[in-house]
C-alpha cells in the first residue's frame, strides 16, 4: 500500500473500525472518530511535555467520508505551535479501507492541549 503524498504529520494512532462502534447502516459513529483523535494528540503533545496533558479545544470538524466497520482508522498528528503552556496540533483521520490498498481522508482538525503538573494546574512547556 502506497501511502497519500498529502497526508500531514506522522502517524500516532492505528486502529480498527469494529461493529459495536457503529450505528445500523455500518457507519462508524463520529464521536468515536472524534475520540480516537483527541487520544492521538495526548500521545504526542504528552511526548511533547514530557508529561501529563489535556485537551482543552478543538476546532472546526468536518466529516468529509464515512468510516465503515472493518476499516483501520489512521491518526496523524503534527506539532503546530508550542506555547508557554499550550501545544497546538494539527491532526488528521485517515481510513484505510477493509481488505483494500485504499486511503480516504476522513476529517481534520487542530486540537489544544495544555500540560499540566501533578496539582492539575497548567505548568510550562519544556523547551526542546
Amino acid at each position: 500500500m502506497s501511502i497519500p503524498t498529502d497526508i500531514k504529520g506522522e502517524l500516532t494512532l492505528r486502529t480498527l473500525a469494529m461493529p459495536a462502534d457503529a450505528n445500523a447502516a455500518g457507519d462508524i459513529f463520529g464521536g468515536w472518530v472524534m475520540a480516537q483523535m483527541d487520544l492521538a494528540s495526548g500521545i504526542r503533545a504528552a511526548e511533547r511535555a514530557s508529561g501529563r496533558v489535556v485537551t482543552v479545544a478543538v476546532n472546526e470538524m468536518v466529516f468529509e467520508l464515512p468510516v465503515k466497520i472493518g476499516d483501520t482508522l489512521c491518526i496523524y498528528t503534527e506539532i503546530v505551535k508550542v506555547g508557554k503552556t499550550s501545544i497546538t496540533l494539527h491532526v488528521e483521520a485517515w481510513a484505510q479501507r477493509y481488505l483494500k490498498h485504499q486511503m480516504d481522508k476522513v476529517t481534520a482538525a487542530l486540537f489544544v492541549m495544555v500540560a499540566l503538573d501533578f496539582d492539575g494546574k497548567p505548568t510550562a512547556v519544556p523547551n526542546e
